[in-house]
Parts: structure tokens; sequence; C-alpha cells
């Protein structure tokens, strides 16, 4: 069985844009430099040659890489949801052991970005928070010791 892969819509429209951006800027490009290379004679010797065979083969690897991901992709739209309960998309505020905010959004794995708030599903803080309800006390597990907070808002935005 394909296991799908939750994305928020802003996260796909990122990968499709990379995607896009692969196909038709650069892997022409390197296709290009790896005439030009070849042009120059002797490929055993030849550095610009070897470094846009390998920058080909990381830019094939992403593409598939890409592909896969939006193939399994299912795209959730926060707004549709609602509930006391914490899922994928939702925005929630907890309060640590000296009732200071925190308030982080959980999205996808490619999505993620702690500095402005968004946490993957993925991550020790998201699994330790989805399925509990507004009122719960957490507990998770991190590298720095373990943290306790309480879900203070539950939102879907």
């Amino acid at each position: 069985m394909v296991e799908k892969e939750p994305m928020l819509k802003e996260g796909f429209d990122k990968l499709e844009a990379e995607l896009k951006n692969l196909k038709s800027v650069e892997r022409p490009a390197v296709v290009l430099a790896i005439e030009e290379a070849r042009a120059h004679g002797d490929l055993s010797e030849n550095a610009e040659y070897h470094a846009a065979k390998e920058k080909q083969g990381h830019i094939e690897g992403r593409i598939m890489e890409l592909e896969s991901k939006l193939s399994r992709a299912e795209v959730i739209d926060p707004a549709t949801l609602s509930g006391e309960r914490v899922m994928f998309g939702a925005t929630i505020t907890l309060l640590d052991e000296d009732d200071e905010e925190v308030k982080y959004q959980i999205v996808g794995a490619d999505e993620g970005d702690v500095k402005a708030g968004r946490i993957s599903f993925k991550s020790p803080i998201a699994r330790a928070l989805i399925g509990r309800k507004l009122g719960d006390e957490v507990e998770v597990k991190t590298p720095g010791g373990e943290r306790y907070y309480e879900i203070d808002t539950v939102d879907y935005l």
C-alpha cells in the first residue's frame, strides 16, 4: 500500500514549483554543460564534464523524489477542519512549565520551519500532540530532556 504524504496546499505548490524548475531550467542547463564539456575532448581528465555529470545525477534524483512525494501527496486544508483534538494542520498554543506561550502549526515533513512556528508532523513534539485535546497536559521527550506543556488552544486556520 502506498503511504500518503500529508501536506498543506502551500507546501504542495512549493514542491511543484521546484519540480517544474528542475525540469524546465536546471535539467536543460546541465545537459548543455555536459555537451560543452564533451566538446573539449578527453573525458578522463575533464573536470567540467565530471562536475556536470554529478550535478545531473543530483537533479535526476531530486526529480524522482519530488515526483514520488507529489504523487503520494494528500493536500489538507486546515480551514475545513475543526474541533478540540490536535490533528495535522492544527495551530496549537501551548503553555510550558513557566506558563510561557509557544505556538506551532503541524505541517508536512518538507514544510517544517521551527523559527516560523511550523513543525513537521514527524517531529517528537507533533507526535506527542496529535490526538490530544484542548486542556490536555503533554510530556515531550526532547534531546534536551523531558518538557511538559498544556494545550491552551487548538485552531484550524
